[in-house]
């Protein structure tokens, strides 16, 4: 009896010891986000209603057909006057762009940026341990990455990972992959770098549908520093809860929405097809299904279990009661206090805003953001959650919900934990204050509206208006 007694209890504190040891496993495999840096470029580089008309000229292929369709798509777009271009563009090189001008513009984010953010958490480039860059329409040799380590000197034997071709969710990708690396390695550092180059990008041609992209993408990026220390956890301001990622790519008209490629003319451009709406929502609901009960509390499925039992049960009530069941979708605010939505646009934040039933309050941080900075790409979600911290809404313990669509096609969300209250103004320091303003009016039609005015496409000459 003495040596079962003995049995039972080294059994007990053998499985304690497991479950212990698991827990603490688990403990290492959390991710932080210790800081983040936003990229706001110099004011020489703000792409004004002046520059934009110039740039306009610039470009022989335009006619008048092709200005009234920029003037409408412009002005629609939600975009405002003081967002940036890259320096080919200001400086009117844009029709004959070379690689080394997309080098020059990511190693000026590069180096800006990644500085700050050091400086910031003090910590040295020599301590990174994981170093993720994703860029999506260019590749250099060496790439990206590697001129970011040649510039900081970091270690030999940091984990480097250059992603190219991934579209503007390609942050959530390169948090995915750091992610992953956390669960088998303890006490890392990892640097995410996202951004885009638009030097080499800048369609030229008169293609409506890939014109569209030169209203909406303008020069933006970030950098931010992450990790799976303990240590480092009452220092961490978002804590990584759950991602999810959707692809599309094996269905056709999804793969086909966009997709870089040239003209009839052999001008290259991004090709943004009328199915992309419809691509985005499929890919969007796919996502959402997985991500809903990562989210969610049970009390809000249990609600519209029985909403929808109720819809079943009350098909032939009076129109009141059906209209009254229809207006009780799955409420996201039960379990997210804020919301990231990717700014692709002023209907792509619209349309995201009235599938999650979100209010004017919800929408603010991406409206604004995408007015400030235009659609930055992959790195435009870190803007709105900038504008966020910056009006001091970020609170300990609210959660931020982050989403993102990009080419292929994909969609790819995540939940972010606030570990303490976030004041940090970052990029939106000169400027917050100002938003939301009273009014979003967009000064293109005022400087350009005359445009629409015009019959005579054979006699028009843009330059002859600019004087």
């Amino acid at each position: 009896m003495e040596f079962l007694s003995i049995l039972y209890v080294v059994i007990v504190l053998y499985l304690c010891y497991m479950v212990w040891k698991l827990f603490d496993q688990k403990r290492d495999q959390e991710c932080y986000i210790l800081a983040y840096q936003c990229y706001k470029p110099s004011d020489d580089r703000m792409l004004g209603t002046d520059c934009c008309g110039k740039i306009m000229e610039r470009n022989k292929n335009l006619g008048l057909n092709e200005y009234k369709f920029l003037l409408k798509a412009v002005v629609s777009s939600g975009v405002g006057e003081k967002t940036y271009a890259p320096r080919n563009i200001v400086e009117g090189r844009e029709l004959n762009p070379t690689l080394n001008d997309g080098i020059i513009e990511m190693e000026e984010f590069f180096n800006d940026n990644i500085a700050k953010l050091l400086a910031k958490t003090g910590i040295s480039p020599s301590q990174i341990d994981v170093l993720v860059v994703n860029v999506s329409m260019i590749s250099s040799h060496p790439s990206l990455a590697s001129r970011i380590i040649n510039h900081y000197k970091m270690r030999q034997d940091i984990k480097a990972f250059n992603l190219t071709g991934m579209g503007c969710s390609a942050s959530l990708i390169s948090l995915d992959i750091i992610k992953n690396i956390f669960i088998s390695q303890k006490n890392k550092f990892a640097l995410l770098v996202t951004s885009e180059s638009l030097s080499p990008n800048w369609y030229s041609g008169n293609d409506k549908s890939m014109i569209l992209t030169n209203c909406l993408f303008r020069a933006g990026g970030c950098a931010m520093l992450l990790t799976n220390k303990r240590s480092l956890k009452h220092k961490a301001i978002l804590r990584l809860k759950c991602l999810v990622r959707t692809h599309h790519g094996a269905i056709e008209d999804a793969y086909n929405c966009c997709n870089q490629k040239e003209d009839n003319q052999g001008k290259l451009g991004f090709y943004l097809s009328k199915n992309l709406p419809k691509a985005a929502t499929k890919a969007f609901v796919d996502n959402l299904k997985v991500l809903c009960p990562k989210v969610l509390p049970t009390r809000e499925f249990l609600r519209y279990m029985i909403v929808s039992l109720m819809k079943k049960r009350n098909r032939n009530s009076s129109p009141k009661i059906i209209a009254t069941l229809n207006k009780s979708p799955l409420d996201f605010k039960s379990g997210v206090e804020h919301f990231c939505l990717h700014t692709g646009g002023k209907a792509v934040i619209e349309g995201i805003g009235k599938s999650l039933d979100l209010c004017d309050y919800d929408l603010e941080p991406s409206r604004m953001t995408l007015h400030r900075f235009g659609n930055t790409s992959a790195s435009s979600l870190w803007y709105v959650l900038g504008y966020m911290e910056a009006k001091k809404r970020l609170k300990k313990g609210d959660r931020v919900m982050m989403i993102s669509f990009g080419a292929g096609f994909k969609c790819n969300s995540c939940l972010w934990e606030v570990m303490k209250d976030l004041v940090d103004r970052n990029v939106w320091d000169d400027c917050v204050d100002e938003y939301p303003p009273e009014s979003l009016a967009n000064p293109f039609m005022e400087r350009f509206g005359w445009i629409n005015n015009v019959q005579d496409p054979n006699t028009f000459i843009l330059s002859d208006f600019l004087k």
